[in-house]
């Protein structure tokens, strides 16, 4: 599956005050991504991990009002310590992949890629994030959501960048 060409890109960059290899393995292990994906708020339990091209890492996501969602990446391209490429989508339990369950117009797979690059110790992560075999109305849907995606995946850098900070 390749990103729908001509769909716009989110592109979100920060700046996480720690070494780009630790940063690395926080995106690599399950000790660590239990402690900082997702959204603020949520418990995440990681199923299972297989941090590989080809391989897996499925979740799931407890919202403070108790409900709870499953999601999944497929790896597709991993370079350490500088770049994961994944597709990212909704799952159930068994990760077989689903709709949204906030909206059916979100595409069923979108693609992502993190690349991190050494700042003098500290670290500059890139992410890019493209939908993938997406009708015209999910690509369009999905560009809407842009902001609400930044604010969202800011919550997360900052739940990545207070995490590592008590690695230190």
């Amino acid at each position: 599956m390749t990103p729908d060409s001509g769909s716009k890109e989110l592109v979100i960059t920060c700046e996480i005050h720690a070494p780009r290899e630790i940063v690395f393995q926080a995106w690599s292990e399950t000790e660590h991504l239990k402690h900082w994906w997702g959204p603020k708020g949520f418990e995440i339990s990681v199923k299972h991990l297989d941090f590989r091209a080809g391989g897996s890492f499925h979740y799931s996501m407890q919202a403070p009002d108790g409900s709870q969602m499953w999601g999944k990446f497929v790896y597709q391209e991993i370079k350490a310590p500088e770049k994961i490429v994944w597709n990212n989508c909704f799952s159930d339990e068994a990760g077989n992949i689903v709709r949204s369950p906030f909206s059916d117009l979100i595409p069923l797979e979108i693609r992502n890629e993190v690349v991190l690059s050494d700042n003098d110790g500290t670290t500059q992560l890139t992410l890019c994030s493209r939908s993938i075999n997406a009708t015209e109305e999910e690509r369009s849907f999905f560009e809407g959501m842009f902001e609400s995606m930044k604010q969202g995946f800011g919550g997360t850098f900052d739940q990545l960048e207070q995490y590592l900070s008590r690695m230190n």
